[in-house]
């Protein structure tokens, strides 16, 4: 377990320091160094930009040195949290960025909380009883659910549930304070988009399960049917869920942009959105680092995560 956990975290960050590197060597050009520098000095185009105040701000900043210093220069700030100013927002981009992923983090919680009891449960009882009227019940849902786009479902609980019916908000703008009432529509259109997919999977994985010969064997064998489930064959139906549910840490970190920018809440998603349409560079720098790094970290928590659903990959 050790070792394995060592060698993923190695690779991790050998995977951050070639992505930085490649991310730097982009944002590097001397198109975006001018706007940049555009941004800073409160010009308006980069053509109103005369050669002698370009010269003097690279001075400023550094960046009239070798390439390989201008990146030691520039991780190392990252090391340390300084990713810059936000030039739309005005302010830190380590601390914008922290608010809005822990604004993102409160909506997966929620979602999550709800998906994952959800998806399961109804997956695994369709599983076992594949051709049944649960299992037909829960495959129409989970297909109807899929194939509407995340704004369509958007828009349907907000016709319903707040023009409709007045319960909730329209948005998640959270205009005074952190309000329950708001976060209801986009946990509930996240969950019902995540539900059918992450259902099926479980679904698909428990009736190959349930076909199996082993559970077989052991249901001949006089075995407690509640036992062979929970105890033979729950884990190793597990397996593909579970990659499936660790996947979606990545999609709710930058995947939720349609979400975010509807309901008007000021997550992950909507901070990258804005900020690619300002050209407000640092930002998107930050945010791509968190990205790759929220997406690695996915990935050792899954390698991790099988070495407990299956001995096989734990005593290899």
């Amino acid at each position: 377990m050790l070792k394995l956990l060592g060698t993923r975290l190695l690779q991790m960050i050998l995977i951050m320091g070639i992505i930085s590197l490649i991310l730097f060597a982009i944002f590097d050009s001397e198109k975006f160094k001018k706007q940049i520098a555009v941004n800073e000095l409160g010009g308006f185009a980069v053509s109103a930009l005369s050669d002698q105040d370009y010269q003097v701000w690279l001075e400023k900043k550094g960046l009239n040195v070798p390439f390989y210093q201008r990146y030691l220069n520039w991780a190392g700030g990252v090391a340390r949290g300084d990713f810059g100013k936000s030039f739309e927002k005005n302010e830190p981009v380590g601390s914008l960025l922290a608010a809005r992923l822990l604004h993102t983090g409160l909506l997966a919680f929620w979602v999550f909380a709800l998906m994952i009891p959800l998806s399961l449960t109804f997956g695994i009882i369709a599983g076992m009883k594949e051709g049944s009227a649960q299992d037909r019940l829960t495959s129409f849902v989970a297909v109807v659910t899929t194939s509407l786009p995340e704004i369509a479902t958007a828009i349907i609980l907000t016709v319903v549930f707040a023009l409709g019916l007045h319960w909730l908000p329209p948005n998640a703008a959270m205009v005074n304070g952190w309000e329950w009432q708001a976060l209801v529509l986009p946990v509930l259109t996240l969950v019902l988009y995540d539900f059918g997919y992450v259902a099926r999977m479980t679904r698909a994985s428990m009736a190959e399960v349930m076909h199996s010969q082993y559970i077989r064997t052991a249901v001949l064998k006089g075995l407690p049917y509640r036992r062979v489930i929970l105890r033979h064959a729950l884990r190793n139906a597990l397996i593909a869920p579970f990659t499936i549910i660790v996947l979606q840490l990545n999609w709710l970190l930058s995947g939720v942009v349609v979400v975010e920018v509807f309901f008007q809440y000021a997550g992950f998603g909507k901070l990258l959105l804005d900020a690619a349409l300002y050209g407000d560079i640092y930002v998107i720098q930050a945010a791509t680092l968190v990205a790759v790094f929220v997406a690695v970290l996915s990935q050792i928590i899954s390698d991790v995560g099988y070495t407990f659903l299956n001995p096989r990959i734990r005593f290899a």
